[in-house]
């Protein structure tokens, strides 16, 4: 069993983890949570539609799902850009910009006509998501330094959220207005309104990049390109990650093909991101006292098998279960392993280097998942083949967990 951790420059006494939350610390959680909700809609709104926007914009199957998969690779490839763009304008304004890049791609959804312009705006958004997730984690750290599970869990759980509102009110709004351009735009109002929230917020406490000063001490000479530890991580975030990018993608269309409507396969999917954000704040918490992250890792990953194989074995049985016991995996996971990679440097600055590296390789990767699994379905006609590739994926990133020894994050930097 795992004894809570002694007090170290990566892991915080107990007493400090217990002090009481100030009123500045809650100002700052829920400007935290105004930004996650706006990083999942632009790809839940999608997939709802899919149908009506295809049948609209002439997109193929295959072109239908770079909807999903083009702004997940725009995500990790522009999280390698999260260094320079922390030199040019700092951690802070860099946010401000991702927020802006999301707001201007869902406004320009609404006067979206072809397949390329919504292709066009996924890169956008995704851009604007990759600087927001590289950067605030870094932000997070130097701001919440003893309640990293805390922080970093209410940021994942708001992301979950954000998801399940895009897929449950993209349709409404689409129905509502009788125009699928709506269901998509709309969302660049709460981009708009966190843009706000984040300017009001930060103009008092500027990045010392930004306002001319230098930082306490010179970071650590680091590079994750050469760091096995950070390609493992991010190997493992892809992997894991690719989960939620090929449910987020095909789950209503399985559904829609076992007969579904599409507003019950939208239910669905958000029903899923429920979960995801308990799940992706619980657990966290729940690791919060132990040293040892990888029991509480393993647990979210078995969750997430055991609703994979409920959709290959039962999944007219108990829809509603299977969903949201795989959300439930996927978004502890996705935030525990964010936490797990900042547990290995109390350096704000190492940290946001290796959690930017680790969603860098990881987006590209899970980016590539639900093609994959699009392929599947083509070559077989429906989609068990591609939950089975899934549940196979799932079990070797448990095996995979047992590497994430606390022992290692002393040697990890190692030589860099």
């Amino acid at each position: 069993m795992n004894s809570p951790p002694s007090a170290s420059p990566s892991h915080p006494s107990a007493d400090h983890v217990r002090s009481a939350l100030t009123w500045h610390d809650v100002v700052w959680l829920g400007a935290i949570v105004v930004i996650g909700i706006n990083l999942r809609p632009l790809l839940t709104s999608i997939s709802p539609l899919m149908p009506t926007i295809r049948n609209a914009t002439g997109l193929s199957f295959y072109g239908a799902s770079l909807l999903t998969s083009l702004p997940v690779v725009a995500m990790g490839v522009g999280a390698f850009g999260a260094a320079a763009l922390t030199r040019g304008v700092g951690e802070k304004r860099g946010v401000a910009i991702g927020l802006l890049a999301i707001a201007l791609a869902c406004a320009a959804r609404w006067v979206a006509s072809s397949g390329f312009t919504l292709l066009a705006t996924a890169l956008l958004a995704g851009a604007g998501v990759a600087a927001i997730q590289a950067l605030l984690p870094a932000v997070i750290k130097q701001r919440f330094p003893a309640r990293v599970p805390l922080a970093m869990g209410v940021f994942s759980a708001s992301i979950m959220g954000g998801g399940g509102l895009g897929a449950r009110l993209s349709p409404w709004v689409s129905r509502a207005a009788n125009s699928w351009h709506a269901g998509l735009a709309v969302w660049a109002l709460p981009a708009c309104a966190a843009l706000a929230c984040w300017w009001l917020l930060v103009r008092r406490h500027p990045d010392s990049r930004a306002t001319g000063g230098s930082a306490v001490s010179p970071a650590p000479a680091f590079s994750p390109w050469i760091t096995r530890r950070a390609w493992t991580l991010g190997l493992y975030f892809g992997i894991v990650n690719g989960g939620y990018t090929s449910l987020v993608a095909w789950l209503p269309a399985f559904y829609q093909q076992r007969g579904a409507s599409v507003e019950a396969s939208g239910s669905l999917l958000a029903a899923m991101t429920v979960f995801q954000a308990a799940s992706a704040l619980l657990l966290p918490l729940a690791a919060a006292p132990f040293r040892d992250r990888r029991p509480w890792l393993m647990l979210g990953l078995l969750a997430q098998l055991a609703g994979v194989l409920g959709l290959i074995v039962l999944p007219d049985a108990a829809p509603l279960l299977w969903v949201g016991v795989a959300g439930a995996g996927l978004g502890g996971v996705f935030s525990l392993t964010l936490v797990t990679a900042m547990d290995h440097s109390a350096d704000h600055r190492v940290t946001g280097q290796l959690v930017a590296f680790t969603q860098g390789i990881g987006f590209v990767v899970a980016a590539v998942a639900p093609l994959v699994a699009g392929g599947v379905r083509s070559w077989s006609g429906g989609f068990v083949a591609a939950w089975i590739m899934l549940a196979g994926c799932i079990a070797a990133m448990i095996a995979v967990t047992l590497l994430f020894s606390p022992r290692s994050y002393s040697r990890w930097l190692r030589g860099h």
